[in-house]
Parts: C-alpha cells; structure tokens; sequence
C-alpha cells in the first residue's frame, strides 16, 4: 500500500492496461468484411468485434457498457495514435526494441514447455483455495549447485534442529537463532496465513498436508531445507474490495504525532459518518497518492494476501458501504471503506484459472521436457541421417566432440517441418560449447532440441492466436505510452507558458468553499491559555512552530496541542464546532479549547493550489487537439452498413 508509484509509472499502467483491453494490430484478415480502414491498414469487422466485447468483458458496471457505435470513436483514436507511433519510429528505438523482445521472451516460456497434470490436481488446487494455512518455517539455505557433502551437512543440521523442537524447543526461539530466512530475525518464522499458488509448491503441499500443531519432516525447495509448523486453519474468506484513507505514519512517530493524525482522521470519519464523499476526501486528504487518484480504491484482495494489520479489519465490514474506525498498520493509520465482497467462486468459474495455474507451474505440473520434445518430434515429422549419425557416433562414443571434424560439414543431420540442420550447424554450435563439461551425447541433444524449441518458437504466432494478440497489444500499448509521454505528458508539465494560459480560461473550474484560516488551539491549563493569549497581544503573526517553542520552554510538560493554517469545514472538529455550529466534540473543554482567525470566503484555487488537476485538465486538453491533428493527418474510412449489422447481432 506504500505510494512507490510515480506519475510516469501510473501513466504507464494505465496505458499498458488500456492497451490490453482495446489494442491489437496484426489479427489476420478474413473476407467477412472491411470494417475500418485506416490509409492502408484495414480493420476487419472479427478484430473489431473480438476487441469490443473483451473491452466490454472488464466492466464492473454494466452501465458504462458501450454500444459499437460509441466504441468504435475510441478504438479509432487509439489506432491513429498507434499508427502516430509507427511513423515517428518509436517502433525502431532500441529501447523499444529491447522491451518488446524481453516481454515475448517471458510470454514464450510457457507454450515452449510440455505440461501434464490430472484432474485430481485441479480439484485439490480448488480445495486448497477454500482453506487458508498459519505456517511457521526454519530455513537452511542450499544452494541449487550444491555438492553431496553440502547437502547432506545441511541435512544434518536441519534435522538436529527438528529432533530439538521434538524434544520441547521454542520453534521462534529456533527460527530466530537458527533459520536462514532473513525475516525470521523480525516475525520469529511465523509467515501468517497463505492459500493455493501462494508459496512454491513444495513448500505449500506439505503444508496442506501436516495437521495443525505438528511439525514436517525436512521439506526441500529451490531455496533449500524448510521444517514447517502449522499454527491454524481457517476457511478462505473470498475477496473483498476496499477503498482507504491513509496518514503515513513516520517509524519513530511520537505519540503525540499519531493522535494528531488520529484527530484527522476522526474528523474525516465524523464527516464519512454525515455522508461525505469517501472518493472526494481520499483525493484531499489520503497520504497514499496512488490510491487517492482513484476515490483511495485498493485492488480486490484475499484475506491472507494483505497485512492482518489491514485484513482482518476490512473483513470485518458486513455490508458494502460500511466504514472501519481508524485503524494502524506499520505504514500508518487508515478509515476504510467496504466497496464489494465475493466469496470464493464456484469451481466452475475458477476451472480455467486453476488449469492455467497449474500449467505454468512445472512443480505442479510434472512438467516434463522430455514429453514436449517427443511431441514436437512427432509434430513436425523428425527425422535423423542415419549415415551422418554414424560419422559422429565415435566422437560422442569416446566423448571426444570437442575435437569433432566433419569430412563432409554440408551433409544433412537431421530434418523436420521444412528444416534442415546441417553438420556444420552443428559444428558451429561446438565452438560455443567450448567450456561445457557435460557428456558428448548431451551435447548433441541440446543441440537437436534447440533447434526444435527455436522453431517453435519462431512459429507461436502462427499457431497460437492468443499469443499473437498479446504481443500486438503490449507491442501498441508501449508505443502508446512512449508516444503520450513525449507529446502529452511532459509537454504539459513543462510547458509553464501554456499551462498558465490554461489556467487563466479556466480558473473557476476549481475552487475552495468557505473556510477558516487561523488557529486551532486545545489547552489542558488555563495558564496555559493565558499565556497564548498574551503572545497573541504581542504578536498576531506568530509561526505555529515559533508558538510551539515559547510553550515548550516556558512550561516543563506542555500538553496543549496547536495547529494553524486553512480549515475546510470536516478538517478539525473544533474548527467546525465553534465557526460552523457542528456538533460539539466530545473531549470539548470549554474556556480551554478555542481558535483564533477569521473565515475566507469561497475562492478560486490558485495555480499552485490546484497544479495537479490543471495540468491534468491540460494533458486532457492537449490529447483533444492531438486526436484532431491525427484525424486530418489519416484517412479514416468506416463501412457503416457492417457496422449496423454489428450493432444488431
């Protein structure tokens, strides 16, 4: 929840998650009709309608859904940009380039593997997302490469520290002394609860498996040795969504700091309570600057995948709607708000996930390469030259490659689909091979399945459409970004000239309510107050800092608490009590608790004040225009009678 986010990178998410929802550039065309063309490029009316209805799959409200006619402006927009992209060569900078290559490379991995699994993985994946475990763990390290001595001495070690907690050890004061696992040091090796696909899967199943008290024999993962303790079960709580206001609290805040930001969060609670907007007063007030764009909404959690600091409180809320009290978590103090709740869904909804879950995972999986290279074989007919074959066998015999010559490097090793790999491929394959010490056989079978893996891989769009439409999407929504990023957002953050004219045509968009600019002041003595009242007479324009410090060495223990600047009506509780007739706060102590200033009549924010929004407004502004250049620059030609037909199927 900590705002790590800069503006860059949010611009980024939202255009790159813009791009998955309505961009694809490269679908084959069919003769079922031209729906859009774009100078040369022609969208068909099966792109056209496969992008409206997976944008129109996202919504949360089935209000916002748009009818094909409304869609197709903004898919336009989007493609001209795109187009604007490719014209200036973003598509041929480096970076570019580089990311995109980096991105197909991840998305590979998995149609580049053999996955098998059963039914019976499926189910008990479902299962174990009903259920949440309390797990504890003492880690002993082991290396991936590690020698037969290194891991048996960590064997020994993880097992004397079991044979110790069977005999009564403390298993924190173990994990704390003993585990490997850098956190253990802070939470005692207590990991909290998790679900289904939230650990590495050994790790999980032996989890799911011991009863709750007891203690696993040594469960090894790729990160070494584990001894697992189950604390507790419960069932999964489903997910909820949440909207927060959050003060940041600093790791060393005194006491007094935290009930300030407590009483500012009791007044904005107080205003919640009179049905003021939660969304409006998370943008005003909320320290988490990346909820706060968005009304302070969180993404949908489960209650083990967020801090029990914060989740349990949120899953507390019975109705949508309701509001926490002022909660503290190690990053502050937060009110939030219950949006939407949803148990964990029927496994009929969840089948296609759990599949695809377990087919990307090889621990789960009993992913098997050796399976995906017979079937690529038996795909794409492989055969191997007997004769060629016999000319190498000595060499990988008598494990002598490295000194291979080919009396004939032009004869055919082997061949499949419409490949053919020759003996010098092989050859120049060795000369990168020069440090590898694994057996000569080994050798030519990573030769032969590289050769298959590269043709596959360089035929995944063919075979896969779904892979061709991701890459076509992130590939415009990169384009999108770098494009929006020079000719939108940093000339509307640069360009002080145009901004400040922008503002001056618009500057009653954004404005204050009445509000009271002076003093808040609650004392506990009534010296004390005298003594305020005293430093005002001599001097009204006293720093609250200044005041601070005249209390601070005039009384040994001051408990009077200040506060001066601008209050809006909601901001502190006295503040609307004594200028606007609100309720009387509770810890009101009359004589004792007053405010000095005067109340500002409503006014346009300045510049300054309300920078963030206008340069927003600006951005906005700017994208309008751009889109007008655009569709003057391009000709853009629609076939509304297919899109008629559309609108009616």
């Amino acid at each position: 929840m900590e705002n790590l986010t800069d503006n860059h990178s949010m611009h980024r998410f939202i255009l790159l998650f813009f791009a998955i929802l309505i961009a694809a550039n490269g679908f084959g065309q069919t003769d079922s009709g031209r729906l859009i063309e774009i100078d040369d490029q022609v969208i068909t009316k099966e792109e056209f309608i496969w992008l409206y209805e997976k944008n129109n799959s996202y919504l949360l409200d089935e209000a916002e859904k748009k009818s094909p006619a409304d869609y197709l402006d903004l898919f336009i927009n989007f493609k001209l940009k795109v187009l604007e992209a490719e014209r200036l060569g973003y598509d041929t900078v480096p970076g570019f380039v580089s990311e995109l290559k980096n991105y197909r490379s991840e998305l590979a991995k998995p149609y580049l593997t053999s996955v098998h699994y059963t039914e019976q993985m499926v189910n008990t994946a479902y299962e174990r997302m009903k259920m949440e475990v309390d797990a504890s763990h003492i880690l002993i390290l082991l290396d991936k490469k590690a020698t037969p001595d290194d891991t048996l001495h960590a064997w020994n070690k993880v097992m004397e520290l079991r044979n110790q907690l069977l005999r009564g050890a403390d298993f924190g004061n173990l994990a704390v002394e003993h585990s490997e696992d850098p956190s253990a040091k802070q939470n005692r090796g207590r990991l909290g609860y998790f679900s289904a696909f939230q650990m590495v899967y050994p790790f999980e199943d032996a989890a799911y498996k011991t009863a709750v008290g007891e203690i696993t024999q040594p469960v090894q993962t790729s990160f070494g040795y584990h001894l697992i303790r189950v604390n507790n079960r419960r069932p999964a709580k489903g997910q909820i969504k949440v909207a927060h206001i959050m003060k940041r609290l600093d790791e060393h805040a005194s006491e007094e700091a935290i009930n300030q930001l407590k009483q500012q969060l009791d007044s904005l609670h107080a205003e919640l309570k009179k049905g003021a907007d939660f969304g409006t007063l998370a943008g005003q007030h909320s320290d988490d600057r990346r909820t706060a764009q968005n009304g302070g909404e969180l993404s949908w959690f489960s209650s083990s995948g967020m801090m029990p600091e914060f989740s349990d409180p949120a899953f507390e809320l019975e109705n949508d709607g309701d509001l926490s009290p002022v909660i503290r978590t190690p990053y502050g103090l937060h009110i939030i708000k219950r949006i939407e709740y949803r148990p964990v869904p029927d496994f009929d909804e969840l089948e296609d996930f759990l599949n695809e879950k377990i087919r990307n995972n090889p621990e789960i999986s009993q992913h098997s390469f050796e399976i995906f290279i017979q079937n690529l074989k038996k795909e794409y007919k492989f055969e191997q030259n007997r004769q060629a074959l016999d000319e190498l066998s000595v060499a990988i015999e008598s494990n002598t490659l490295k000194s291979f010559r080919a009396a004939n490097p032009n004869q055919v090793l082997f061949q499949f689909a419409d490949q053919k790999a020759l003996i010098a491929d092989f050859v120049d394959y060795l000369k990168d091979k020069a440090n590898d010490n694994r057996s000569a056989q080994t050798v030519y079978d990573n030769f032969v399945n590289t050769t298959l893996i590269q043709y596959e891989d360089s035929k995944l769009e063919e075979k896969h459409p779904e892979f061709r439409f991701l890459m076509q999407e992130y590939h415009d929504g990169i384009l999108l970004f770098n494009l929006s990023e020079d000719k939108i957002w940093n000339a509307a953050a640069k360009d002080s000239a145009g901004l400040e004219a922008f503002y001056q045509k618009n500057k009653s968009k954004y404005h204050w309510d009445e509000r009271f600019h002076g003093w808040s002041i609650r004392c506990e003595k009534q010296e004390e107050r005298d003594f305020i009242e005293a430093v005002f007479e001599e001097d009204l324009d006293i720093r609250e800092d200044e005041l601070d410090d005249l209390l601070n060495n005039h009384f040994e223990e001051s408990t009077t608490k200040i506060r001066f600047g601008y209050f809006e009506k909601g901001a502190d509780n006295l503040v609307d009590y004594l200028v606007w007739n609100a309720p009387k706060p509770e810890d009101f102590k009359d004589g004792l608790h007053f405010v000095r200033g005067n109340k500002v009549s409503p006014q346009a924010k300045t510049l300054e004040e309300a920078r963030g929004l206008y340069i927003s407004d600006y951005q906005n502004y700017l994208e309008e225009q751009w889109v007008k250049e655009l569709r003057n620059r391009y000709r853009v030609k629609v076939n509304r009678k297919l899109l008629k037909q559309i609108e009616h199927e």
